[in-house]
């Protein structure tokens, strides 16, 4: 009982840190993606690459923009790994291979940071803070701005512009990652996680026999994966290993950071279109989904089925005892709402239908709060599909924030929510169809299908974390997954910008006496049941011949 009361008690502690910060910090976004100045710093960085902060861009120009840059950006990274062996500060590691060099630089480049190799036995220095801190903070500001563009599209009338990507790139990295990674990371160190750039140790263990350990800039590479809802841990236990994550303080810490900035982005988005009690109805709808999952699984995990869990007093396997249960269960549901991917315990020993829960988490499409942008503009996307099904009810041309939902703008939202289904479950299907990749498994019946599902369910979404009873260190799954992370991220992208770009071509809609209020709790209910439905009807099938079938087992 103790246990489960201290794990609500950080759960509330965790929703007042997040309200405190709310309205602050969604104001100070929104300055920043709408001031007129530019930073002194800023200038020399758009005379460095040759952009004009100024232009105003379309719709297909902002997406070559954020295609360009990272594609560039999964060839520099690429070719860093590839490179690792003559590189200084590699700790004696050789060259990645070139199969997992692709799947890495598209893991980083695409917000995913899904690893299928051992951080701490790989990756030297360089790569590490070069490398993959780099697009810890760049591919976050993508993400980001891609956001902000759509909320363009809703305040925007008459034009086809959405703002300048390079612009929103530099501010949303300067302005508003660097400096609260950098004030995370001084805490973290405060808190006792590790940064240096010291080398490998010899580390004698209590039974006898020694290990070897390296150091690394650790804390700081754990601000930005947290707060860029990225992922990628430095070691292979992630935020499980004290030196990522020394306390159950730091451990709260870490799931503050990475809600903060897709809750607070539905403030940014209240201001940007000058109505906040938009934003409030679209956080409302996020917080509704997030509290029930975690209430579902702390309910899942603390209960009792069997001697060694009435022993332990709850599903410990897998769980770190710094943590314990409850916040190992909010961790979880924050990690996958989200598109995080870090783990402070193993998702493949949670319960059958608490693994479920970290699945469905996922397949909702991260949307709650979701990933840093890319939370924002899924649920919108989803408010769009929300307010059509209600046109469609009372027989009126449905109408959200003052623009028309028409065809257009309804195929573009349809192909944004079939995208990833269809890649999870394509992906997924040819996995267990083929003779070759099953053997990586290392679970059959059941539970082995839901390490697949798991696998590609997490990168289609982006989201990076693992099952980890799964061998994806092959050729097959490094290419599938990459291939996975590649079009489950870019080409939302896509039909995201191709609507904010309508959108923002059409005049503004009065509001009339037949409008839906979209700001009312009424249509709060209409979203979350829209976001349930979907993903249910989309995923069950699926889920019952996995995390279904292994919880209504046990």
């Amino acid at each position: 009982m103790g246990s489960v009361l201290a794990g609500v008690l950080q759960f509330l502690a965790l929703i007042g840190a997040l309200a405190l910060v709310y309205v602050p910090f969604g104001n100070y976004m929104a300055r920043v993606y709408s001031a007129k100045k530019h930073l002194r710093v800023e200038k020399w960085i758009y005379k460095g690459i040759g952009a004009d902060p100024d232009t105003e861009m379309t719709w297909p120009a902002y997406l070559r923009g954020v295609l360009a840059f990272s594609a560039v950006g999964v060839l520099f990274l690429y070719l860093l790994q590839r490179l690792q062996g003559v590189l200084p500060g590699s700790l004696g590691f050789s060259s990645v291979n070139p199969a997992q060099s692709f799947n890495t630089a598209v893991s980083f480049v695409t917000n995913t940071n899904w690893q299928s190799y051992y951080g701490e036995q790989t990756m030297g220095h360089v790569v590490q803070t070069a490398g993959l801190a780099v697009q810890n903070f760049v591919s976050a500001a993508v993400g980001i701005a891609v956001a902000v563009a759509l909320v363009r599209g809703f305040a925007r009338s008459r034009t086809g512009e959405l703002g300048n990507f390079w612009a929103d790139l530099v501010r949303g990295t300067l302005r508003i990652l660097v400096p609260l990674a950098v004030v995370s990371a001084v805490i973290l160190v405060a808190c006792g996680a590790i940064q240096n750039f010291s080398g490998i140790h010899e580390v004698g263990q209590f039974m006898g026999g020694s290990q070897q350990w390296n150091g690394g800039a650790v804390a700081s590479q754990e601000a930005i994966k947290e707060l860029g809802t990225n992922g990628g841990g430095y070691f292979n236990a992630n935020s499980a290993h004290p030196f990522e994550n020394p306390t159950p303080f730091t451990n709260l810490f870490e799931i503050f950071l990475i809600l903060v900035i897709p809750f607070a982005l539905t403030r940014t988005f209240g201001v940007m279109v000058g109505s906040v009690k938009q934003g409030y109805a679209i956080l409302a709808t996020m917080a509704a989904i997030w509290i029930g999952f975690t209430a579902l699984m702390m309910a899942t995990e603390f209960a009792h089925h069997g001697p060694a869990f009435q022993a332990a007093g709850a599903a410990m396997e897998g769980k770190e005892t710094r943590f314990g249960v409850g916040a190992s269960s909010i961790f979880a549901v924050a990690t996958t709402l989200t598109s995080t991917g870090a783990v402070d315990s193993f998702h493949s020993s949670f319960t059958g239908l608490g693994g479920g829960i970290t699945m469905l988490s996922m397949q909702l499409g991260e949307i709650a709060p979701g990933g840093t942008g890319s939370g924002l503009y899924g649920m919108l996307i989803m408010a769009v599909i929300a307010v059509f099904i209600a046109g469609l009810m009372v027989g009126r041309t449905p109408e959200y924030l003052g623009k028309k939902i028409g065809g257009r703008e309804m195929k573009l939202a349809a192909c944004y929510i079939l995208i990833t289904p269809a890649l999870v479950l394509v992906f997924t299907a040819a996995s267990m169809a083929l003779p070759t990749p099953p053997h990586s498994m290392l679970n059959s019946g059941a539970h082995g299908f839901s390490e697949v599902l798991y696998a590609f369910t997490s990168a289609a979404n982006n989201n990076g974390s693992a099952f980890a009873g799964l061998n994806a260190n092959t050729d097959w799954y490094n290419t599938m997954t990459g291939l996975a992370m590649l079009l489950g991220r870019f080409l939302p992208m896509v039909f995201v910008l191709a609507l904010a770009g309508s959108l923002a071509g059409q005049k503004p809609v009065p509001v009339t006496a037949g409008t839906l209020r979209t700001e009312k709790p009424l249509f709060t209910g209409l979203l979350v049941g829209a976001v349930l439905i979907i993903t249910g009807l989309t995923y069950f099938p699926a889920l019952a011949l996995g995390p279904l079938a292994e919880g209504l087992a046990s």
